[in-house]
């Protein structure tokens, strides 16, 4: 197996592109204990990719990496935004563009992890610079029911409103923000064509039946571990962080308007409907899909075509620099 680095070529890096893996999959899945599998297996580490595992606290709710885990193989950009922050894929592109630059320097093509197809979207580069969050205007927008949002997003640019999820909120009102700040269609900002995809990248499945199994013990395990007392303890909270799956539910069996089972099971129906709605956004992208139960050495000879492209890469840049 070739290690993923690219050795005594990171000075390089100030003018080559990203290079990195990508290992997604919906929730569920098995992408923590897979993904470190696969990252020891390649000597490389793991930069997240969840629009909620980002944020401090909540790591119940959330599912992050266990401290162990974490030590075992380093994590990027788990658990280091406050609840209070506001991110977006251009927030996040800019910070995971930060940290793959810095580890390509450093000779190491990473592995990035997540389920948030629209944060991968913007690490590719196919995301132009959006206008940032506006506490203001997100405040005037999460004021409206669902139904205003999709009516005023259909006036502004009836593209996003025919092809958005209109069961993500926070997707929705982040449309209708771009559409207000930048006076543009939202749709406008995407077409454009990846400038750093992946070297490669693979997308983690089950049957269906098999991962609805596995997202009801979960979220019977989070109340087991002491979810709620999480929740409870948590003070203030952005618009960002409070579309984290689960968090509502369990606030309202805080505030006694839900019972527990009710919630158990709202949160299940919410967890497998995201989980579809992941595998359609991935299956439209080209990524290899591979069993989530194959062999190691199945999961990282797929991956390990790109280790070579990386390593030819620079060999071709180190031949260049060197020659007449």
């Amino acid at each position: 197996m070739t290690r993923v680095l690219l050795r005594d070529a990171g000075f390089l890096f100030s003018v080559a592109k990203l290079k990195y893996l990508v290992l997604a999959g919906p929730t569920a899945v098995g992408k923590t204990e897979i993904a470190i599998r696969v990252a020891q297996a390649l000597g490389t580490e793991i930069v997240g990719c969840d629009a909620f595992q980002i944020y401090q606290s909540l790591d119940i709710l959330t599912a992050k990496p266990s401290f162990s885990q974490r030590t075992s193989t380093r994590h990027h950009l788990i658990g280091v935004l406050p609840l209070t922050e506001l991110c977006d894929a251009h927030q996040y592109a800019l910070l995971a563009r930060q940290i793959v630059t810095e580890l390509n320097r450093n000779g190491v093509v990473p592995l990035v992890v997540g389920g948030t197809g629209f944060y991968l979207q913007a690490l590719e580069g196919a995301v132009p610079p959006l206008p940032a969050a506006n506490s203001a205007l997100r405040q005037e927008l999460d004021r409206l029911s669902t139904a205003e949002l999709l009516r005023d997003l259909e006036n502004l640019d009836p593209v996003t409103s025919k092809r958005i999820d209109r069961q993500n909120r926070r997707r929705i009102v982040r449309a209708l923000e771009v559409c207000v700040l930048s006076g543009k269609p939202f749709s406008a900002s995407l077409q454009r064509t990846p400038t750093d995809p992946p070297l490669a990248a693979i997308l983690l499945d089950r049957p269906r039946a098999e991962l609805v199994v596995r997202i009801d013990r979960r979220v019977d395990a989070m109340f087991e571990q002491g979810v709620v007392d999480e929740v409870a303890a948590i003070g203030p909270i952005g618009s960002t962080a409070l579309q984290t799956i689960g968090f509502q539910p369990i606030r309202s069996l805080i505030a006694g308007t839900l019972d527990e089972r009710s919630c158990k099971e709202l949160i299940k129906k919410q967890t497998r409907n995201y989980a579809k709605r992941q595998m359609t956004w991935f299956r439209r992208r080209q990524c290899r899909v591979i069993p989530a139960e194959s062999s190691l050495d199945h999961l990282t000879s797929a991956l390990d075509c790109s280790s070579r492209t990386a390593e030819a890469f620079v060999g071709g840049l180190i031949s260049k620099s060197i020659s007449p």
